[in-house]
């Protein structure tokens, strides 16, 4: 750091002494007396008073106005830095005049002797020293000199503006400007102050505010970002008499989360999430209502406010299930049965390694993965298999989701014991589909759900509904698979050999008494089923509002107002961009979020995609019509969850948005969206 570096900086580092060591042993006003005070022995390179090589408290305690008792009881604390602003003036202060208590308890030299020396020491060439006259001392009773005080020094430059609270502007029109830099230049000219002048007016003592931080603002270099940085805007704004929030609405990012907060007990990891959520005046709210404050952000967005989503928590830790790799593609088995086998070995129930395992996730053994792909070629192919009936056909999204739930349920039954889970531990190899018409089997799979949750939901309910369909007469695929008894083996406690001998010689009659068990089974479980998660229950407040569109539209709204500037931060201006469109599009045309995100994108110029093609991917598409000279969406109805609905009628091509309904979500909102990010 170069010499004139070190001297800028000495000034704020004593500032900062004061305000980490002064604060704890002095008053808010003792300090800042003492402050000014050293900040005027600095500026003016006046050595502090000293007496027998340590500081004099009585000299600077009258200097300052401060009680001399409290600053010789502080003294321990201060000295150090009274020390440091001794070693800083150095040479400098030996040309300057001491003050004048401290040289008269020292016994310094007089004037007289230092004139006499002067006169007596030869001079380098150049110009004649300047030397002012002395009066001559005269000798009162007592002997003692008496000598007229010399007048104090007077300080160079203009005095310093006198602080006034609210002062008057000097012109009352202005152009409002659109960017935080030109806003906070234009009022501080208004008001005639510098950039020394406002520090003096809005920072306090004990604040390490730099005045150099408004000139950065002013050049744009830099802009408020932390909770310190916003008190002071907000000082600003009541000495400008400005509507509160006014510099702030004008940053280039005005929806990032302020810095500087300090709550106790936080890391740092968790104050980053919860930043957002704390208001800016929090550091300086009672320690009641800040605890209450984190209290509220840690139960309801931190660890959720809700069962289900601590239910979802533990459960995300804990994970299990059998996974079916590649088989919804079609294809074959990506594993031969040797490596199943092999990593069948590693979830041994009597390894040591399981105790209190939170992942044990497996791949799904050669057979079982066999049996899997059966089914789903079963229920969604266009044609049925000869020889087989069936009811109904799963679509992409429901073969999907059977293809999770079994492997839940599968995962439940080969977890181990000892486990996080605390499965039933059934080795690899023995699962397969036809254990499933044991209705012990079902009966432990839903106690060991209900013990994990703490009660019954409609998911068990459908699960036993599948039970029912895979063996319903006549229709049910597990009925029409006698060949897979032949995998069944006994589970110790569950399934005796007696058991699987009778499923094996007669098959029908297992199928039948699933379906007895099961069917009981469903009407127990609906008459206690509770509601775990309420998919509306974040929306409600804005399903029952007069108007549901216009609460959603407000969230565009403030997508507008507070997107971020492009020039500054591209990729946040992008994602509110894409934010506002997202939710303007989908408000305007109702689709469901499956429709909206697999919505495909023609540029203009190119060729739409054939309406067989989107029927043949189920999705829609936004193009460019020559014929309306405008943007349009069109969806073929296959693409919908309710392909079959009367809505559709005799029109089964699809579903489409033409251009004068489209136009609404680029008008006024997003033309000026497109304004600020451009």
């Amino acid at each position: 750091m170069t010499t004139s570096a070190r001297r800028a900086a000495f000034p704020r580092m004593i500032e900062q002494f004061l305000r980490q060591r002064g604060a704890s042993v002095l008053r808010p006003r003792d300090l800042e007396c003492l402050s000014n005070y050293l900040r005027t022995l600095i500026n003016e390179a006046i050595l502090p008073p000293r007496t027998g090589g340590r500081p004099d408290w009585a000299a600077i305690a009258a200097a300052c106005g401060v009680g001399a008792d409290a600053l010789t009881a502080a003294g321990s604390v201060l000295e150090p830095g009274i020390d440091a602003i001794t070693r800083f003036l150095g040479t400098r202060a030996k040309a300057c005049k001491r003050a004048p208590d401290a040289a008269e308890r020292k016994g310094g030299v007089d004037a007289a002797t230092t004139e006499r020396r002067s006169a007596d020491t030869p001079r380098k060439r150049g110009r004649p020293r300047k030397t002012a006259s002395v009066p001559p001392a005269v000798a009162d009773d007592r002997g003692a000199d008496q000598r007229p005080a010399s007048p104090p020094r007077r300080r160079r430059g203009s005095p310093p503006k006198p602080i006034i609270e609210f002062p008057e502007p000097l012109w009352t029109e202005w152009e409002e400007p659109e960017t935080f830099a030109e806003a906070f230049k234009l009022h501080m000219d208004r008001h005639g102050d510098s950039a020394w002048q406002l520090r003096r007016a809005v920072v306090r003592a004990t604040e390490g505010f730099d005045h150099k931080t408004f000139v950065t603002w002013i050049q744009g270099t830099r802009a408020p970002r932390s909770v310190s940085s916003f008190e002071i805007l907000s000082r600003i704004e009541r000495r400008y008499r400005l509507p509160s929030g006014y510099f702030k609405a004008k940053l280039a990012h005005p929806a990032r989360a302020a810095s500087g907060h300090r709550p106790t007990d936080i890391t740092p990891s968790q104050l980053r999430r919860i930043a957002w959520h704390l208001p800016d005046d929090f550091d300086r709210r009672p320690h009641q209502e800040r605890e209450e404050i984190l209290q509220w952000v840690q139960d309801n967005i931190v660890s959720g406010g809700t069962d289900y989503r601590r239910f979802q928590a533990l459960a995300l830790r804990n994970r299990y299930g059998v996974r079916f790799a590649g088989v919804l593609e079609g294809g074959s088995a990506p594993i031969d049965a040797l490596t199943r086998e092999r990593q069948g070995l590693e979830l041994d129930p009597d390894d040591d390694d399981l105790d209190g395992a939170t992942n044990v996730a497996v791949d799904a053994p050669y057979r079982l993965w066999t049996e899997m792909s059966e089914l789903l070629q079963f229920k969604t192919a266009t044609l049925t298999t000869f020889g087989f009936q069936r009811i109904g056909v799963w679509g992409e999204e429901t073969a999907a989701q059977k293809v999770e739930h079994f492997g839940l349920l599968f995962g439940a039954l080969a977890a181990p014991k000892r486990s996080a889970v605390r499965g039933l531990g059934i080795p690899l190899e023995a699962l397969t589909f036809a254990m499933l018409v044991f209705p012990s089997v079902w009966d432990w799979y839903l106690t060991w759900r209900e013990k994990r949750r703490g009660f019954y939901t409609a998911w068990e309910v459908d699960m036993l509904r599948i039970a029912l369909a895979l063996t319903r007469a006549e229709t049910g695929w597990l009925r029409q698979r006698p060949d897979l008894a032949a995998h069944l083996q006994p589970i110790p406690g569950m399934v005796s050999e007696a058991q699987v001998a009778a499923a094996q010689a007669d098959w029908n009659a297992a199928c039948d008494a699933c379906q007895k068990h099961c069917a009981g089974r469903v009407k127990e479980i609906q008459r206690v089923a509770k509601v775990h998660r309420n998919p509306f229950e974040a929306i409600m407040p804005i399903l029952e509002a007069e108007s549901p569109v216009g609460e959603y539209r407000k969230i565009a709204d403030e997508a507008v107002r507070t997107l971020p500037d492009e020039r500054r931060y591209p990729v946040a201006a992008a994602e509110a961009t894409r934010s506002f469109l997202i939710i303007r599009f989908g408000l305007h045309t109702g689709l469901r979020q499956k429709n909206l995100r697999q919505l495909l994108l023609c540029p203009k110029g190119r060729t739409p995609t054939s309406e067989r093609q989107l029927e043949d991917m189920k999705v829609g598409e936004l193009r460019w019509s020559e014929r309306d000279q405008g943007w349009e969406v069109f969806i073929p109805s296959v693409a919908f969850k309710n392909a079959n609905s009367s809505y559709f009628g005799d029109k089964r091509s699809g579903w489409s948005c033409r251009t004068s309904e489209i136009s609404i979500i680029t008008s006024t909102p997003m033309s000026a969206a497109t304004a600020r990010a451009s």
